[in-house]
C-alpha cells in the first residue's frame, strides 16, 4: 500500500463518527407534525390506519390522539427543494456547502446508488411534535467489488428527536459510492 493509499483509507475511516453534511447543526423541521401532511402520506401510501386519520378513535387508543407515521420522521425534516440550477448540481435538490466526501469523487468513486434503509421507532410523532435530525457516519466499509463497480458502503445514523430532545428514532441509511465498471 502506497502512503497515497493509505491516507485515502485513513481519510475514508475518518469519517465515522463526523457530522454527514452541512456544520453538523440538526435539520430542523420546517412545520410542526400535522394533520394535513399525515393525511397526504396516509392517502398516498394507501395506509388508513385510524390512529392516523380519525380523531375519536385515535383519542381512545394506546396513543391518546392522532399521531404520524412513524416512517414519516424523515419526511418532516427534509428541506424544500432548490430546482434552480439542479441540473448544474447533477440533479441534487440542494446545495451542498460541505461535502466532507468530496475526496471520494477526486478518487474516482464518483457514483452512488442507495442500498437500503432500516428504521428503529422509540415512539410515535404526535401533532404539534417539531422534529430534529442529526445525521453522522456510522461505518465505512473496506474497498468492495460489486457489480455496479468497485467501491465502498457509507452507512449514516440519523437520529431524530421531537423539541424536548426526546428521541423519536433512528435511521441508517446506506450507500455505495463506486467506480463505476466498464
Amino acid at each position: 500500500m502506497t502512503d497515497s493509499d493509505n491516507e485515502f483509507h485513513n481519510k475514508l475511516k475518518a469519517l465515522v463518527g463526523q457530522p454527514t453534511g452541512g456544520a453538523g447543526k440538526p435539520s430542523v423541521a420546517p412545520d410542526p407534525v400535522n394533520q394535513p401532511m399525515i393525511r397526504h402520506w396516509a392517502y398516498a401510501l394507501a395506509d388508513m390506519n385510524p390512529v392516523y386519520l380519525d380523531p375519536e378513535f385515535a383519542a381512545a387508543s394506546r396513543f391518546g390522539g392522532i399521531v404520524s407515521p412513524p416512517v414519516m420522521l424523515q419526511t418532516w425534516t427534509m428541506p424544500s427543494p432548490k430546482l434552480e440550477g439542479i441540473g448544474e448540481r447533477g440533479g441534487a435538490p440542494m446545495e451542498i456547502t460541505n461535502n466532507p466526501t468530496a475526496f471520494l469523487d477526486e478518487a474516482g468513486y464518483s457514483s452512488t446508488v442507495a442500498t437500503n434503509s432500516e428504521f428503529e421507532i422509540e415512539r410515535y410523532p404526535r401533532l404539534g411534535d417539531v422534529i430534529s435530525a442529526t445525521s453522522v457516519f456510522e461505518d465505512v466499509s473496506d474497498e468492495k467489488k460489486t457489480a455496479k463497480g468497485t467501491g465502498f458502503f457509507l452507512t449514516w445514523l440519523i437520529t431524530y428527536t421531537d423539541q424536548n430532545g426526546e428521541v423519536l428514532g433512528r435511521q441508517r441509511f446506506r450507500v455505495l459510492r463506486f467506480r463505476p465498471a466498464s
